[in-house]
């Protein structure tokens, strides 16, 4: 069996790859390394915990002797390195997680793969999951950005990623450890947790409290619905290239205030209120540094690995509310977070 390191499994896009690996091919042997800390939860992956090809570890990413214990007891031959801080809101905060998680963590993947893989490294993978984010924020007429583009990183969380991006491919021209790169765009769906913008909406809906929007909430991006992201994810795995990057968006550009609104109108159809749960939308002060616009190309994703996504935003979006609405427990449960609450306090403070 071929042994799979998945790191930040317990967290929303690494959980649903889970399953993806597990319904792909039953003769990995998956090991799930995450902390647990407020937005990855074991609640995400119950379904899956009897599964004998599956362990769950919990520890950091960062702290480089458990990894190196895990290369050595398990065996790996393919690590996803799904662990990391990602709220660009949490990053301004508090900027040293990221710095500890998405740099240091990425550091230790690396450098655990580079110290216990000896020999012939073809059969060995290390995939590191980034964002569209590295590349900074587009103007109206700007091409989408590529593989390729120039870094333009303008929030914390953006530079620690990019930081990330830039030693796997310096372990890769330097050390010949096998990287490949995806940068994705702004994903959803289920188990994410309420701190995002769909997920966020969909749990003020349902208390009846306000919906904030920053700015005039014209930022633009592109939705990429969370399934898409793991078999695109999946699918570099199995036909990309050493040495390369992929971009993977949904192909759905809309408004920050687009999505909102479409989310209200499912939840319209499906609890009716009286009004409309648009009424909810509340237009707060701007984010320091929000960028205006991401989009990716894909062509590279489509022409090279014959992927394009499968779900529409409308779908997805009609998908990922259905499913919070059969899990209210759930979104209430990541909602009573002590860091939740807090990041509830503090979010909108010194605007």
């Amino acid at each position: 069996m071929r042994s799979v390191l998945v790191t930040g499994g317990a967290g929303f896009i690494g959980a649903n790859f889970i399953r993806t690996l597990i319904s792909s091919d039953p003769n990995l042997k998956i090991v799930n390394l995450d902390a647990l800390t407020y937005a990855g939860t074991k609640e995400n992956l119950k379904d899956v915990e009897e599964n004998e090809a599956y362990t769950f570890v919990e520890g950091f990413v960062e702290d480089l002797e458990l990894l190196g214990a895990l290369f050595v007891h398990h065996q790996f031959d393919i690590v996803v390195h799904f662990a990391a801080e990602t709220h660009v809101d949490r990053s301004i905060l508090e900027p040293s997680a990221f710095i500890r998680s998405n740099v240091q963590g990425t550091y230790a993947v690396l450098e655990a793969a580079r110290t216990h893989w000896k020999g012939n490294l073809s059969e060995n993978q290390v995939h590191l999951v980034s964002t569209d984010e590295v590349f900074g924020s587009l103007e109206a007429g700007d091409r989408p950005s590529k593989e390729n583009s120039v870094y333009r990183p303008r929030s914390p969380y953006a530079a620690t990623k990019a930081s990330g991006d830039h030693l796997g491919m310096a372990y890769y021209h330097t050390y010949g450890l096998p990287i490949s790169i995806s940068h994705g765009s702004n994903t959803y769906g289920p188990y994410q947790y309420p701190e995002k913008l769909v997920p966020l909406v969909i749990l003020r809906c349902l208390r009846g409290e306000p919906i904030p929007i920053y700015g005039d909430g014209q930022q633009v991006r592109d939705w990429l619905f969370v399934q898409d992201h793991c078999e695109a994810v999946l699918r570099i795995l199995q036909k990309g290239q050493a040495g390369e990057s992929y971009n993977v968006g949904g192909y759905d550009q809309v408004t920050n205030l687009q999505v909102v609104e479409r989310i209200c109108a499912i939840l319209d159809q499906r609890i009716p209120v009286a009004g409309s749960y648009r009424d909810l939308i509340t237009f707060v002060q701007d984010r320091p540094g929000h960028d205006q616009r991401y989009t990716v190309d894909t062509l590279k994703m489509a022409k090279m690995l014959d992927w394009s996504p499968a779900f529409s935003l409308e779908d997805g979006l009609a998908s990922t509310v259905d499913w919070y609405l059969l899990h209210k427990d759930w979104i209430n449960s990541a909602a009573q977070h002590s860091s939740y609450r807090h990041w509830e306090r503090t979010q909108y403070q010194n605007r």
